[in-house]
């Protein structure tokens, strides 16, 4: 059976309204959540950021559910610091986190304005920061001199077992880049075949722990207002890498989506009135072997979403507890 998780998405929510709704997620019936880790929104439509650290710490205490959040260490945040915060909320709340490491995009990470790497050096950044943290979950004092630099770092409050640090892979070479250093695995949903083959090079290659999805929806109880809320709001987000990862401006990709037709959403976000509908496509997505499946509706406002899969989409679904 499989997690059902909400995710929070803080570019579209104010964070006390974020904060509203995964409570309210907790009591439709999803069982765990999950949150990005964003500085700006894909889009000035969107309009908002909210810092998912502190975000985190409250939703932790006002729920019972597990949590996720997807982060980008290495130039915006120090990994010392990000293994500083997981460990804090391990230490607080045992066993309900995790953290998923990416290398990140360039419209997060151009603030700190040391220049946007090149691929291949995001990557190796990554394997560095991956090292540096999992040595300070374990209590290690940390020195490391490479793309980034550490200095006699130690964390000296911890939990008594280190929260698993997720790989965030959307193509099969990432997949089977990431085996050799993640507890686990998240990934978008695409197209069946594609889904197959990013959890085949995973496991094929090595990878242990938990496969995770994360699925784009949209709903309304009119077919055509779904249609608008998924065009309205997520339209940013149907350019594929490299132009996702190296664009540095929401007005830059509101610019560039400028020509994306209504109909185009359909490739990115499950979009349907029909509850019926989404229950089979989580279904199909379950069968692939997903043990969390993490819904985002991408409208701003969250409660009819929120109510409507709690009254009549997870009643479907052979649902489990973390």
């Amino acid at each position: 059976m499989t997690v059902y998780g909400f995710h929070a998405s803080h570019e579209q929510v104010p964070p006390a309204d974020l904060l509203q709704a995964v409570v309210r997620a907790e009591q439709a019936g999803f069982t765990a959540a999950m949150c990005s880790d964003h500085f700006s929104p894909w889009s000035v439509r969107q309009g908002e950021s909210g810092f998912a650290w502190s975000w985190l710490g409250a939703a932790l205490q006002a729920t019972g559910l597990s949590f996720g959040v997807v982060n980008a260490p290495g130039q915006r945040y120090h990994p010392a610091i990000i293994a500083q915060a997981i460990g804090t909320l391990g230490s607080m709340y045992p066993g309900r986190f995790w953290a998923a490491l990416g290398t990140g995009e360039a419209s997060n990470e151009h603030i700190t304005g040391g220049g946007w790497p090149r691929k291949e050096k995001r990557n190796q950044r990554l394997e560095e920061c991956v090292d540096v943290m999992r040595k300070l979950l374990q209590g290690e004092e940390v020195s490391h001199d490479g793309l980034i630099k550490v200095d006699r770092a130690r964390l000296w409050t911890r939990p008594a077992e280190p929260p698993a640090l997720f790989a965030a892979a959307v193509s099969t070479k990432t997949a089977e880049w990431c085996a050799g250093w993640a507890d686990g695995l998240i990934t978008v949903a695409a197209e069946e075949d594609h889904l197959r083959q990013v959890i085949a090079a995973y496991k094929d290659n090595g990878g242990r722990g938990k496969v995770n999805l994360q699925v784009h929806v949209s709903y309304a109880a009119d077919e055509d207002e779904a249609l608008r809320i998924a065009h309205d709001q997520w339209r940013t987000n149907v350019f594929a890498p490299p132009f996702c990862w190296d664009t540095e401006t929401a007005e830059t990709f509101d610019q560039a989506a400028e020509h994306v037709r209504p109909e185009a959403m359909h490739q990115a976000v499950r979009i349907s009135s029909d509850p019926g509908r989404h229950a089979d496509w989580l279904n199909s997505y379950a069968a692939l072997g997903f043990d969390g499946i993490y819904v985002h509706h991408v409208g701003q406002e969250q409660s009819e979403f929120i109510d409507m899969f709690g009254e009549k989409v997870l009643p479907q679904l052979e649902v489990t507890r973390p």
